[in-house]
């Protein structure tokens, strides 16, 4: 692993693999699921040495994602799953919050990479 900050700083292909995943599931209809590229993405920017405006993205993404999983398990719905719990406009904007965190890696990555 190289010793440079900015190779310490920038998120892997993974990491953008995973940002990206998130809206591409949430509109499939994958919302359960899409926790987990959530959560890589998560841990990833929480690591040492990586860039706080990428900590302050993905916990945004994970505090909308988080808030429609916590009102479904606790709530009194009867909805089977969570993408059918979720109405239109939380759906669009966990999927905009997934875009958002997604771009905001991508820019980092570039800058970084100096691309």
């Amino acid at each position: 692993m190289s010793t440079d900050t900015r190779a310490s700083v920038h998120p892997s292909k993974r990491v953008l693999v995973a940002a990206w995943a998130v809206p591409v599931m949430v509109i499939g209809k994958f919302g359960l699921l899409s926790g987990i590229p959530i959560v890589v993405v998560l841990v990833a920017s929480l690591r040492k040495g990586r860039s706080k405006a990428l900590r302050w993205w993905s916990g945004a993404l994970t505090l909308a994602y988080a808030t429609p999983l916590t009102m479904w398990l606790a709530g009194p719905s009867q909805a089977p799953s969570l993408s059918k719990y979720m109405d239109s406009t939380t759906t669009a904007a966990l999927a905009a919050a997934g875009v958002a965190t997604a771009i905001a890696h991508q820019v980092v990555r570039r800058r970084s990479t100096g691309k």
